[in-house]
C-alpha cells in the first residue's frame, strides 16, 4: 500500500484550495510543505519573490 492510498488524495489537484501569486498572477495550487503556513504564502517560486 503506498502512501497516497493512506491519506486518501488520489492525484486530483482540482480538489485541492490554490489561490494566485502576487507578483505573475499564477495560480499556486496546494502544497503538502505549505500545509502550516498557506495563508501567508504569497509567491509561487523562488523567482518570484525575487521579483517583488
Amino acid at each position: 500500500m503506498n502512501n497516497n492510498a493512506k491519506n486518501g488524495f488520489k492525484g486530483n489537484k482540482q480538489s485541492l484550495p490554490s489561490k494566485p501569486c502576487t507578483v505573475c498572477g499564477r495560480t499556486m495550487t496546494w502544497r503538502k510543505a505549505w500545509a502550516k503556513n498557506w495563508d501567508a504564502v504569497r509567491y509561487c517560486s523562488d523567482a518570484c519573490r525575487a521579483k517583488k
